[in-house]
Parts: structure tokens; sequence; C-alpha cells
């Protein structure tokens, strides 16, 4: 059985003592957790006091990026070895924002998923496609396209060393979500394509989150959905009341 993973992207926000405070309250509210996994990833700058506060909690703690090399000439970027040392399970790859914003391709997405898993540290690796590729009917062919370039190269998967999340890109930030169905029929796909590239074992292990607009008004749909496994949550993992709200939701 798979269990519910729910992971807070913090994104570009909160200071160290904002986020420290957060943190806080959302240990309060999950000191008695089960049957529901939780994971904050906050700015880099932050990650080392989060982690700290988490330490004797049920709490995990990611990253939103990082780079493949273990060291070297270049600036501004942060490593695996870095991230294993303030004690991060996991790191977001691939996110749209990354790819929007800073010209990450698919090629880079490989890479840094090769380097996380050789370091022990578990990639969300994230597939979604635009507007415009949504009207043109590109979806499926836009997320196979990410996914499997995404883990070219990786032979072998048990299953377990990786997560994936559907986050369309017209739905993050925005207030509009797929519906529960669709986000459904694309995890559902990214199902198959796992089983296709290594095993149904493999593709059955796999968690698959969905992201984008993610709220306690709807978490109780996608999370009733057969292939969604949880949600990776934007703006509302800002808030202690409503991030506690969407966790406690998933609860199986």
């Amino acid at each position: 059985m798979r269990i519910p993973l729910i992971v807070g992207n913090w994104k570009m926000n909160l200071t160290t003592k904002e986020a420290a405070s957060l943190v806080e309250k959302l240990k309060s509210r999950f000191s008695n957790i089960e049957g529901v996994e939780v994971a904050v990833c906050p700015p880099f700058t932050s990650l080392e006091t989060v982690s700290k506060l988490c330490k004797e909690s049920s709490i995990h703690v990611g990253a939103q990026n990082m780079f493949w090399e273990e060291q070297g000439a270049y600036t501004g970027e942060i490593s695996p070895l870095m991230l294993k040392d303030l004690g991060c399970k996991y790191v977001i790859l691939g996110h749209s924002e990354r790819r929007q914003f800073f010209g990450e391709t698919n090629e880079n997405v490989s890479r840094k998923v090769k380097s996380a898993l050789k370091h022990n540290i578990i990639p969300i690796i994230c597939v979604g496609e635009t507007l415009a590729q949504r009207e043109a009917g590109e979806t499926d062919r836009v997320c196979r396209e990410q996914l499997q370039e995404s883990l070219k190269g990786i032979d072998n998967l048990e299953g377990n060393e990786i997560v994936v999340a559907y986050e369309p890109v017209w739905a993050i930030g925005t207030g509009k979500t797929a519906s529960p169905k669709d986000a459904d029929h694309v995890a559902n796909f990214i199902r198959l394509i796992l089983a296709n590239m290594y095993s149904a074992k493999t593709a059955e292990r796999v968690r698959i989150l969905y992201g984008g607009s993610v709220k306690p008004e709807n978490i109780v749909e996608f999370m009733a959905q057969p292939n969604i496994d949880g949600a990776l949550v934007g703006g509302a993992s800002l808030k202690a009341d409503s991030f506690g709200e969407i966790v406690h939701l998933c609860l199986v």
C-alpha cells in the first residue's frame, strides 16, 4: 500500500524566523499523526533551521532544487552533499517555475535525478503541460516526454526511490485546478509509462502527487482517485491552519 505523501513547497517565501514559527505550529498539529507522510521544502536559507526543528518530529525536510555536481566552481548552486548534510530526505526537481524562469531542460533534470539517487535523496520529479499544450491535446505527450527524459539512463528502479508530481502549469498559483478525473487520468498514464520503462511492480510502488492550487476544499476529491497518492502544495502550505487541514484530510 502506498502511504499518502503531502509536500509543502514554500517557494521563495518566509524568512528564517517566519519559517521557524511555521514549523513550530506544524509540529504541534502533526505530533501524533499516522497514515500520512509530511514533508516541507523551505528556501535554502531556512533549511538548516527547519531541519533542526523537525529532527524529533514526524515532519521530513526537502529542498526545492539542487545542482548535479558534488562540489566545484558553480557559483550560487547547492550540491547533493550539502543537502544530505542538512538532513534532506527529498528534493523537488524539474518544477515548471525552474523551467520557465531559469531555462531548465529535461537533460538538466535527468542529471539532477541521477545525482539525487546516487546520494540517496528522493527526487520529486515534476511533469506538467502549459495551457496551450493542454488546449492542443498534448498533455499526455508532454508528460511522457518529460518523465522519460528525466529518467533517461536509469535502468533499474524499485519504485520507492522516486516520487512523481503531476503539476499542470496552468493550475500553479492560479486558483484553477485540473478536475480530479483529469488528474487521475494523467497519474494513471504516468504509471503506465513507468510500467513500460521498468515493471508493473515498480509502477505500482511509485507515489504520484497532484499539484496546482491544492487547498483543503479540494484535497479530498483528489485523494479519492485511485492513482493519486498525495499532493505538492504551494500557497496553502505557508499557513499552518490550511496545510494542517490538508494533511489531516489525507489520513488513511
